[in-house]
């Protein structure tokens, strides 16, 4: 089965798209690793329903995502990034947080792995974890990324939106 590829434009830059054809595999911010690319079959069509998801939250209109997702990792990793899934719209958690809600309290450090190595970003939103003091740590895309993410968020919300919540996979 392929591999298929789109780029949308947003305010924080390119993101690369990636899906089986079924489900979202990938959203990552550049500069894109070339091999992300590599032997994947652009296809913008396939694509359609979450690329007009990604411009409403972009927009403000959207504050939860309703998409197919196939995040490829371990286990471990993929709980975590379930328990992203629960960070409300426009508020936070420490890594610390979510180890406990995982049953264990001692594996912030291996949460913050498993963050670093989400392949949905925005829509799993691992902008939304920060240190145990408050304080913006660790984030792929860029420390001012992430802020922006988190200032666009409690932006939407000041302005009278509703966060929704929906079960994505």
């Amino acid at each position: 089965m392929p591999t298929y590829s789109t780029i949308a434009d947003s305010p924080i830059g390119a993101l690369l798209l990636t899906g089986d054809g079924a489900a979202i595999t990938g959203v990552f911010m550049a500069p894109h690793d070339p091999a992300l690319v590599a032997g994947t079959v652009r296809d913008d069509g396939t694509f359609r329903e979450a690329l007009d998801q990604l411009a409403a939250y972009f927009a403000g209109g959207r504050t939860d995502f309703d998409l197919p997702l196939a995040p490829r990792g371990t286990e471990w990793q993929r709980r975590v990034w379930a328990a992203l899934l629960t960070i409300p719209y426009g508020q936070t958690a420490s890594y610390g947080e979510l180890a406990a809600t995982l049953g264990n309290p001692n594996a912030s450090r291996a949460v913050g792995l498993a963050n670093g190595r989400n392949p949905i970003a925005v829509v799993i939103p691992c902008h939304r974890v920060i240190g145990a003091n408050g304080s913006l740590t660790g984030y792929g895309g860029g420390l001012d990324r992430k802020r922006w993410l988190l200032d666009h968020e409690r932006s939407v919300l000041g302005s009278g939106a509703t966060a929704v919540t929906a079960g994505l996979w």
